[in-house]
């Protein structure tokens, strides 16, 4: 008899399976664990234990969430300081690879993964961190998980989960000039809302997803978590092997042969089924910014602010949109090109990989910022490769800082904020109330479209930008 067709994120949650217990729970095998200074909780269980990593080889961890992005070594902030002295004395401890400060492969953990090739299809990963989604691009199960959870996976490198509804989200014809991945990602958001895949796992599929470079197929997986999605991916394919070639932990000569035949053979079978189907045109997909409060409120650069009190009958919508307007400072059916911002910030794990500041160093190049802004690189690898290509100056020379590798102001863990009342446009994964600092508002969009922001000190569709003479 033969077996039913499996979706790509069934072949992943079979191939981790160990035990099933009759209430549903599924024990889960983890092939990799990212661990970062805000692991000490998890580790100060184990030390109330006398426990010890039980895989040491398949723990890794990263200083990235709270180290400065400026005047490095120096961290000024002796609580910081201390728990990143923590993390390197547990990794001494116990054991695991540590990239610290002083590595210079240093970076934030959903970009360093994939860079070091620890990230491969096939894998179950997981990390005390919510963007840890940010890996199913390489067709890997990839996902937060809480501090109890961290703890469990380092004493047993084993997770209690339920298994997830399954869900495709298919991107036709392809992306036009100037929007990308993250523009997809926010019309993604706003289509079908924060809950809307809420309890599934997610998997893009389509045209438009196989045109995706894998930095964007990258931003795209970052982002699901905001759908509500427990994990996305994407099946790979000769995009993922080509990234993969020649990383340091990624296999090579005969082994990435016989990988590739197992890699491939990921992919759902054509006649999977899934709980939820959702089909969108990518010819349709604008360059897009959020208005509000949350990543659903997005609409393209060429919309206006939503009047709540032209919307249907839903007292509750209707005072959230008055609410999220009175705290963005904004007025119902504004032109959004006519929202004047204060700075920017170009960073994070959704958007500081290469291939973003290449292109936002490609709409600055030549151009001034009106409005001041900061620069911080995905990773130390990431920086030394924008320096060699001069994106640095660009960046310089257009008036904003160029900063070290770090989460830095997307959650403002590190001190660099956005102060109260001031509106920033960002290359982030969340615009909710005080995430960029205590009263700061937040805009979601693009690199490109927040060089665009920058060089104009308003939002702008970077598509209207006129060319430079000569």
């Amino acid at each position: 008899m033969n077996a039913a067709p499996r979706t790509l994120f069934d072949k992943l949650w079979d191939e981790h399976v160990i035990t099933v217990r009759e209430d549903g729970e599924t024990l889960l095998w983890v092939d990799r664990h990212f661990v970062h200074e805000g692991s000490h909780h998890a580790f100060r269980k184990l030390d109330e234990r006398g426990a010890a990593v039980a895989e040491p080889g398949l723990t890794f961890g990263v200083a990235d969430h709270y180290v400065p992005t400026r005047g490095r070594p120096v961290i000024a902030d002796p609580e910081v300081a201390g728990m990143v002295e923590r993390l390197s004395g547990n990794a001494a401890r116990h054991g695991f690879r540590l990239f610290g400060l002083d590595d210079p492969a240093q970076g934030i953990v959903h970009v360093v993964g994939p860079e070091q090739g620890l990230t491969l299809p096939g894998l179950l990963i997981v990390c005390g961190d919510s963007h840890t989604s940010t890996h199913g691009a390489f067709g890997a199960y990839a996902f937060g998980i809480g501090a109890s959870e961290v703890a469990h996976v380092l004493m047993t490198q084993t997770l209690w989960q339920r298994k997830p509804k399954r869900m495709r989200i298919s991107v036709s014809g392809r992306l036009g000039p100037h929007v990308s991945a993250k523009d997809l990602a926010l019309h993604v958001i706003a289509s079908i809302g924060t809950n809307g895949a809420q309890g599934h796992a997610l998997e893009y599929a389509g045209t438009a997803i196989s045109a995706l470079s894998m930095e964007g197929r990258l931003t795209l997986c970052n982002m699901s978590i905001e759908a509500g999605a427990r994990c996305a991916m994407v099946a790979p394919d000769e995009t993922t092997f080509a990234w993969l070639a020649g990383r340091p932990h990624a296999p090579s000569g005969a082994a990435l042969a016989e990988a590739r035949a197992r890699w491939l053979a990921l992919a759902g079978d054509p006649d999977a089924e899934f709980d939820r189907d959702i089909l969108i045109d990518g010819n349709a997909v604008a360059p897009t910014v959020t208005w509000g409060t949350s990543p659903e409120d997005a609409l393209p650069i060429t919309g206006s602010v939503p009047d709540p009190e032209a919307m249907p009958a839903d007292a509750a919508r209707r005072a959230y949109v008055a609410g999220a307007l009175d705290y963005m400072g904004l007025a119902p059916g504004m032109p959004l090109e006519e929202v004047a911002i204060d700075r920017i910030f170009i960073g994070s794990c959704t958007n500081a990989r290469l291939e973003d500041l290449r292109a936002a160093a490609a709409v600055l190049r030549g151009r001034k910022a009106l409005v001041p802004g900061l620069v911080s690189p995905g990773s130390s690898l990431v920086k030394r490769q924008a320096e060699v290509e001069g994106l640095d100056r660009i960046f310089i020379a257009a008036g904003l800082t160029w900063a070290d590798s770090g989460c830095s102001m997307c959650v403002g863990m590190n001190g660099d904020l956005v102060a109260s009342g001031e509106r920033c446009a960002s290359t982030t994964n969340r615009n909710f109330r005080g995430r960029q600092g205590l009263g700061a508002r937040t805009h979601l969009m693009s690199p490109a479209m927040v060089a665009a922001a920058a060089v104009t000190g308003r939002l702008t569709d970077v598509r209207d930008l006129p060319p430079l003479e000569g």
